[in-house]
């Protein structure tokens, strides 16, 4: 850096001295020249000062600003040279307008001010003695610039109180401007930050962490990223730093990932997915190896009292988790030793309570997050040593988790805790997306098990991550067959938890959660066995539903069971009838909105041609409405609708006669 910046101040040194020179010589207009040599020797002494100070110049201002004044002093230099004019004609030809010398000192005395800047802002923060900076003349036209500049030369020079400082005020310039936030990256925030988050403090760590993910907006800003290393620095904190950090870059993690796909693996390279399921897995599942699924903690009471009170569901369930998910070759059980009975079942019930406890109070502190998708994490407001709260040293302990250093981590308050899964489920939900391998390594994990404990009694803002993570992660696995039968085997404890805890959530109908579930089981609709009609009922009743964005979601679900490509869709379409699905349909084909209109006609054409012999079509005449939908333009501009319509078509009227149509019997 300092021969760089001693090579770039050359040129102009060397200028300022021709200058003088010059002026020396001057045969007119000497008292002008003798003004400008005056202010270019004291130019001249700010450019070598910065010279020997070179290693601690901020090379970006300075790049601008000597740029800046070598011009200045080009134009200075042709100025003086024209009064060294020798001989009467030429002096008499060679006619200097006084608004020339004026134009010309005013800009020395600009860059004066530009180099005066540029020594002081790049100085140590206790040479400055919090001095004022004021604004250098060369970003008069643009403050933003020079306040950004200053921001990041406090980074690297600044007391880590003030380097914190500095990066909050670049998360609020970033925050407020997209173009501020590439002037950031333009002018080499990112390597400084980065630092600030490796080695500062608690506080300038959280605020190092949240300008960078702020930054992230756009593939080429998270590209270089990328180059500059930040992949290797959100490993270390993940592995090693306060869990209030840790939150922070799960979040940065999570906004990179969604604006630059192709970052995915690069994090998956560094760990990061295994130290996210890690933090998921804290106090939520146990673990013993890397990718072993293991038993949940006990999430009801009444689960507990149940288990210890029936050893024969609990000799079925060990024998079900033994004969299955080979891959998961140390897979533990339900903890249900007979000889400790009364003993476990008292430390199980007490640590659940306890379990309880600490979820109600993360509820309570993440009910001012009402926008999950996009919600910012904050400081979490401690002091600016970073220190965490030291009461109960006795319970401390030291132990890995996946790699992470896990000491005082049960210490951490509820709230603390909570975020963490929060943003470690969101970057999750971002890394899976679209991504197999990542959704490979994720479903080895005890990841899925986590996910349905979560969605179960988690916090509301982690419930929602975690759907949105199994949604990806199931949509993956619809379009890759390989994860399908390896992840998503219908005996699979952990499909199974999952499942579960979709379904519960789709019929209750009644929260945020319900679109991403929906998705879900239509992601595993290949998955399900013949028998396995469960989620037919519940997915079919939402037809019915007053959002159109449900009932047009329920459809598209449904549709991937009676679809072609699901091998049982004649048994599955059977279900959807025997649910009541055909009348659901006829009303929404009729009279939906135009967004679920066409996805209903879909799924009651694959019905219709699937099971042309059924009785409750035959009632409901479905012909007749396939016939008038066939004669709506804006239903069938589809090709591959129109196809699928004259094929059902075809098919009912081998079994079905033509009775009135439907549509004027609904009118009747």
């Amino acid at each position: 850096m300092g021969d760089i910046v001693k090579h770039i101040l050359a040129k102009p040194i060397q200028l300022a001295d021709q200058i003088t020179q010059a002026a020396d010589e001057a045969s007119s207009f000497k008292q002008e020249c003798a003004e400008l040599k005056s202010k270019t020797e004291k130019l001249a002494a700010l450019l070598r000062q910065a010279a020997r100070a070179s290693s601690d110049l901020y090379e970006r201002p300075t790049r601008r600003i000597v740029e800046e004044t070598e011009q200045v002093l080009d134009k200075a230099l042709s100025l003086v040279i024209k009064c060294r004019a020798n001989g009467l004609v030429k002096r008499v030809f060679t006619l200097i307008p006084a608004a020339a010398f004026r134009k010309v000192s005013s800009h020395l005395e600009n860059s004066i001010g530009d180099v005066s800047w540029l020594l002081r802002v790049s100085a140590p923060a206790d040479d400055r003695g919090g001095e004022y900076l004021g604004l250098p003349p060369i970003a008069a036209n643009e403050p933003i610039l020079c306040l950004i500049w200053e921001q990041i030369a406090i980074l690297y020079t600044g007391s880590p109180e003030d380097r914190s400082d500095a990066a909050a005020s670049l998360v609020s310039l970033a925050s407020s401007s997209d173009r501020y936030g590439k002037l950031i990256i333009e002018e080499g925030g990112v390597g400084p930050l980065l630092k600030l988050l490796k080695e500062g403090k608690t506080e300038g760590q959280e605020n190092a962490a949240r300008a960078i993910g702020l930054l992230g907006r756009d593939a080429e800003s998270v590209e270089h990223m990328i180059h500059v290393g930040v992949c290797s620095v959100f490993a270390k904190i993940l592995k090693e730093g306060p869990m209030k950090v840790q939150s922070v870059v799960g979040w940065a993690v999570s906004e990179l990932a969604s604006h630059y796909p192709k970052c995915q693996d690069l994090f998956a390279q560094h760990n990061i997915i295994r130290l996210l399921v890690g933090h998921l897995a804290f106090e939520t599942v146990e673990e013993h190896s890397k990718y072993a699924i293991v038993s949940m903690k006990p999430t009801s009471i009444h689960a507990v009292v149940m288990a210890s009170s029936n050893s024969n569901n609990v000799k079925k369930e060990k024998e079900d988790w033994e004969n299955n998910e080979k891959q998961a070759q140390n897979l533990s059980r339900i903890p249900h030793p007979l000889g400790e009975r009364s003993r476990n079942l008292h430390r199980v019930i007490t640590s659940t309570i306890a379990m309880h406890a600490a979820t109600k109070q993360g509820n309570q502190g993440n009910e001012a997050n009402e926008n999950h998708k996009s919600s910012l994490p904050k400081s979490n407001g401690l002091g600016n040593d970073g220190k965490q709260g030291n009461h109960h040293h006795h319970h401390q302990r030291n132990y890995s988790h996946s790699g992470i250093n896990m000491k005082g981590r049960d210490l951490e308050e509820p709230e603390t805790k909570a975020k963490m899964k929060e943003m470690a489920a969101r970057a999750l939900w971002q890394l899976a997306k679209g991504n197999s391998p990542i959704c490979r390594s994720i479903t080895e994990s005890r990841a899925l098990l986590c996910f349905a404990v979560l969605l179960e009694k988690g916090p509301e803002a982690v419930q929602y991550n975690s759907a949105m993570a199994v949604m990806e992660i199931t949509a993956v696995a619809e379009k890759d067959a390989d994860l399908r039968k390896s992840a998503f085997k219908p005996n699979s404890p952990a499909c199974k938890a999952v499942v579960d805890q979709v379904l519960k959530i789709i019929e209750k109908a009644d929260s945020n959660l319900l679109i991403p579930c929906i998705k879900t089981i239509g992601n595993l609709a290949r998955t399900f066995k013949a028998t396995e009609t469960r989620m037919i009922g519940p997915l079919v009743r939402l037809l019915d539903e007053r959002e159109a964005e449900v009932s047009r979601e329920a459809s598209i679900a449904l549709t991937k069971f009676a679809g072609t490509e699901n091998y049982l869709h004649v048994d599955h379409s059977k279900a959807i009838i025997s649910a009541g699905g055909a009348k659901h349909l006829i009303q929404l084909v009729y009279f939906g909105e135009p967004m679920v209109q066409i996805p209903a006609l879909f799924l009651l054409s694959y019905i219709a041609l699937h099971v042309p012999d059924s009785e409750e079509l035959a009632q409901a005449e479905v012909l007749g409405v396939l016939e008038w939908a066939s004669k709506q333009s804006s239903m069938t501009h589809d090709e591959t609708l129109e196809s699928l319509l004259l094929e059902s078509r075809s098919r009912l009227e081998l079994y079905q006669s033509r009775g009135p149509r439907g549509f004027h019997k609904l009118h009747q």
